[in-house]
């Protein structure tokens, strides 16, 4: 009894190594975000995590809506108007996922301990697979967070900067700013205590749009590494039959369970999906404004010959890099669920189908047949994700850099 308590710890414990491995970033910071989907821990969206109101609170109040209200009030001036509404649409893109992740967390930690489960039960060539597709996962989300915390750093030594200049001066400005707090801003510590909320607003941003992008991508590469595993079970099952290594009604409970495993998958792709369509459709819209008022920001400042600090160059470009980062996370693990999922069907021509009794032969249709429409990650039902998307969307957002300029001049 003790020795089945012990191998079924040391059973658990290499789960939780596993998806550690596999959610190490997106684990960490989604639950100091208060709204990771633990598969241990049943969820209740009635009652949110009191940190989860906290950053929805200070991205709301302390950032979105003074940027907003800034560009309404800069109305004419493109330049300016651009500066705010690239910071509020940042901040939105990450309120969005972050409301999306909470809001569906009950479904999602049902997608989690599916992906427990997997893990559990999955053979050791099963689990090989899964570890190599998850350390593509891990590089996505490695480069992804280099790119968040260079972004981050310049972002916060460049208001550092700004804060020490202003301390001192009888009309301080704030990060973000805004007249209508219903506090005096320039009283101490009223100033700083604003200052340092804004301030973090704007790193809550990145850490939000990188932590959920990265965590959305290896949720679908595991989907693909299950898919992966399915063809290869499909190809190992046919093998057999054909080398008369199994009888008939073996093959037929095999390919029934496979075919079960088959829809199961596509169930769980369909649910992440449906989880986060509408909000990659905003994502989208957004991450190709963001891009064409970065390099708007960044064409104006060198065509106009405007004196700027090396930190604030560093920042811009990193910022380009991080938006291209994230668009790019989700085209590429889009791009390889259509793949793998039209490959179950190559999979099945590939095999030794030919060697089969024509009944068995017959029966294999029905994998086929769910293979015929690829599995996808869509933006909001009107586009779908892909290594063509991430091309088209750069060249939309210079489209519109072209047209701001057109205005401004």
């Amino acid at each position: 009894m003790a020795s089945k308590k012990c191998l079924s710890s040391k059973c658990r414990l290499k789960i939780v190594l596993n998806l550690s491995y596999a959610f190490t970033l997106s684990r960490q910071c989604l639950r100091l975000l208060g709204v990771w989907p633990d598969p241990y821990v049943s969820l209740n969206i009635f009652r949110p995590n009191i940190r989860f109101l906290i950053v929805v609170c200070i991205l709301s109040i302390y950032v979105i809506v003074p940027q907003l209200t800034n560009m309404l009030r800069a109305w004419g001036n493109v330049s300016l108007m651009v500066e705010y509404l690239a910071s509020a649409n940042f901040c939105l893109m990450a309120l969005s996922k972050l409301i999306a992740t909470w809001y569906h967390g009950e479904t999602l930690r049902t997608l989690m301990t599916s992906v427990v489960t997997d893990w559990r039960t999955s053979n050791p060539w099963e689990r090989d697979t899964m570890l190599n597709i998850a350390r593509r996962g891990r590089s996505l989300a490695f480069k992804c967070g280099i790119a968040a915390t260079c972004t981050v750093t310049f972002y916060v030594s460049l208001n550092l900067l700004k804060f020490y200049r202003n301390v001192h001066l009888p009309q301080r400005n704030l990060v973000y700013r805004f007249s209508h707090f219903p506090y005096n801003i320039q009283k101490s510590p009223n100033y700083e205590i604003t200052f340092f909320i804004q301030l973090s607003g704007g790193v809550y941003s990145a850490l939000i749009n990188c932590t959920v992008d990265c965590f959305v991508s290896i949720l679908l590469l595991h989907m693909c590494a299950q898919l992966i595993n399915l063809r290869m079970t499909l190809n190992n099952l046919v093998g057999e039959l054909a080398n008369k290594s199994i009888s008939s009604s073996r093959f037929k409970g095999g390919l029934r369970m496979i075919a079960i495993r088959h829809q199961h998958l596509i169930r769980s792709v369909r649910t992440i999906d449906d989880c986060y369509s509408a909000v990659l459709f905003i994502h989208m819209l957004a991450a190709t404004f963001q891009l064409c008022l970065e390099t708007f920001q960044v064409f104006t400042m060198i065509t106009d010959n405007v004196e700027i600090s090396l930190i604030k160059v560093a920042f811009l470009s990193f910022y380009v890099v991080l938006v291209l980062t994230h668009l790019y996370i989700y085209c590429y693990s889009a791009e390889r669920l259509i793949t793998e999922s039209t490959s179950i069907a190559y999979g099945v021509y590939e095999c030794k189908w030919y060697d089969l009794p024509v009944k068995e032969a017959k029966d294999l249709m029905f994998i086929v047949y769910g293979s015929t429409i690829p599995l996808r990650l869509t933006a909001g039902k009107f586009g779908v994700f892909s290594i063509e998307m991430f091309g088209t969307t750069i060249k939309t957002s210079m489209g519109y850099v072209s047209a701001l300029l057109a205005i401004k001049d």
